[in-house]
C-alpha cells in the first residue's frame, strides 16, 4: 500500500497498546464481531516483573505470559494484531485517521487508547538491576512477598511519607530515605515518629546486593542501612502523546481524563483505558477498564449503525 493512502474505515476499532486493556477490550469488540486493529509497541509498563499479582486466576503469573493468553483467546474472533507503533493520529470527518511505523495510514471509526505510562525511575547506582526483583512501586502488586522483612521506602514530601504509611501494612520495619532533607512539616513528622518509621535525611550514593536483591543501602558518607526491598514512588509520564494530538483532556496527575460513562474521553468517539487514565494502577483494573470502554464503544457503533 503506497504510505500516502489511507484506507478508509476498514476498521471498526483500532486499539493502541496491547497490553492488558488492550486486549481485553478486543476481546469483547471481537465478540461483538468488530472489525478490530490492535497495534502493539512491544514497550510495557510491567516489563521489569518477573510475575504479576492480584490478578484473579492467574496471581504470580509473568505478564508475558498473560499477554500470550490474551493474543491466543482472541484467535476465533475478527481481531488483527501488528506488532508496529502508531506513530500520529488525527480526528477527521466522522472516523479517525492513524500513521503507523513507515508511513501506512489507515483509518477507523472509534479508537481506543491504552497506551500505558512510563515510570521514571530515581537515578540511583544499583537501582536498574534490582528493579523489578527488589525494588518496586506498588505495594499491591509486591508488598505479600516483602512482608515481615526491613523495608526501605524511597520519596520527598507528602507522596513519601503516605508510601512509608502504607508500607507498615506489609512490615514493622520500614525506613524512609528522603535521599536529602525531608522538610516535612510537624505533623507528618510526629506521624512517622509514632509509627515507629525512622527517616534517613542522607544522600544516597547507591543500593548494594547481588544478583538483583537489595540488602543495603548506601550513603555518600559511607554509611548504609541494611534494607532487603526498597519501594519507590516514581514519576510517571504518558506513554504516547496520542491523546495530547487529539486535544484530549490530559493531565500530569490524573492522565487522560475519561469524561463520559464507558471510559470515553473528551474527544468523541476516543475512548482510553488502563494506566493511561491513572486511575487504580493494577493490571486486573486496566483489563476491567478496557471491557468497558468496548462495551462504550459497541454501543456508540451500535447507535450509528441502527439509526
Amino acid at each position: 500500500m503506497p504510505p500516502s493512502r489511507v484506507d478508509l474505515l476498514r476498521y471498526d476499532v483500532i486499539i493502541v497498546g496491547a497490553g492488558t486493556a488492550g486486549l481485553s477490550a478486543a476481546l469483547i469488540l471481537g465478540r461483538c464481531r468488530r472489525r478490530v486493529l490492535v497495534c502493539n509497541s512491544g514497550r510495557y509498563r510491567n516489563d521489569a516483573a518477573q510475575i504479576m499479582h492480584g490478578f484473579l486466576s492467574r496471581d504470580g503469573i509473568p505478564p508475558a505470559e498473560l499477554r500470550r493468553i490474551g493474543r491466543e483467546q482472541l484467535a476465533p474472533y475478527d481481531v488483527e494484531i501488528r506488532d508496529v507503533t502508531v506513530v500520529d493520529v488525527r480526528a477527521a470527518a466522522r472516523h479517525f485517521e492513524v500513521t503507523l511505523e513507515g508511513g501506512e495510514r489507515l483509518a477507523c471509526r472509534k479508537l481506543l487508547l491504552a497506551t500505558g505510562l512510563v515510570d521514571r525511575l530515581p537515578e540511583i547506582s544499583g537501582l536498574p538491576e534490582m528493579y523489578g526483583k527488589s525494588v518496586h512501586h506498588c505495594p499491591y502488586c509486591d508488598g505479600w512477598e516483602a512482608r515481615d522483612r526491613p523495608i526501605g521506602v524511597y520519596g520527598q514530601g507528602c507522596t513519601g511519607v503516605a508510601l512509608a504509611l502504607t508500607m507498615k501494612t506489609w512490615s514493622k520495619d520500614v525506613v524512609l530515605f528522603s535521599d536529602g532533607p525531608a522538610s516535612l512539616p510537624e505533623a507528618d513528622a510526629a506521624r512517622l515518629a509514632r509509627h515507629e518509621i525512622a527517616v534517613r535525611e542522607e544522600r544516597i550514593a547507591r543500593l548494594e546486593g547481588k544478583d538483583g536483591m537489595l540488602e543495603r543501602v548506601v550513603f555518600t558518607d559511607g554509611s548504609a542501612v541494611e534494607r532487603s526491598v526498597l519501594f519507590v514512588k516514581t514519576k510517571q509520564e504518558q506513554g504516547s502523546d496520542l491523546a495530547r494530538k487529539l486535544r484530549c483532556k490530559v493531565t500530569d496527575e490524573r492522565g487522560v481524563e475519561p469524561a463520559y460513562k464507558h471510559e470515553e474521553t473528551t474527544v468523541d468517539g476516543v475512548f482510553v483505558a488502563g494506566d493511561a487514565s491513572k486511575d487504580v494502577l493494577l493490571a486486573i483494573m486496566a483489563a476491567a477498564e478496557g471491557a468497558d470502554a468496548a462495551f462504550g464503544i459497541n454501543c456508540a457503533l451500535q447507535e450509528e449503525d441502527l439509526a
